[in-house]
């Protein structure tokens, strides 16, 4: 029986995870300065208005917003209402 959830066999979620992985041994492979030096830089074009990093220090801080979809059928009524949450994650909530 798969354990991890999804379809069984299903490896997607862990090809994901090279990305970060790399990035995260770059990071932890030079010290703690060079993550601090690349916050600073996040925080720097934020409040020069550069649009992706503002969404990224939002999503940081206060997590994702809040996502609603809403359809009506043929006959005007509603026929499909989904709602999707991002909640702040423990790592976000301790920065």
């Amino acid at each position: 029986m798969d354990k991890g959830g999804g379809q069984p066999g299903n490896q997607n979620a862990k090809k994901g995870k090279i990305w970060a992985d790399a990035i995260r041994r770059a990071v932890v492979d030079k010290d703690q300065k060079t993550l601090n030096k690349l916050a600073k830089k996040l925080v720097e074009k934020g409040a020069e208005g550069d649009l992706a990093s503002l969404k990224e220090i939002g999503d940081r801080l206060d997590g994702k917003p809040v996502q609603a979809i809403e359809g009506t059928g043929d006959d005007g009524e509603l026929a499909l209402t989904m709602t999707v949450e991002y909640v702040k994650s423990e790592a976000a909530s301790k920065t």
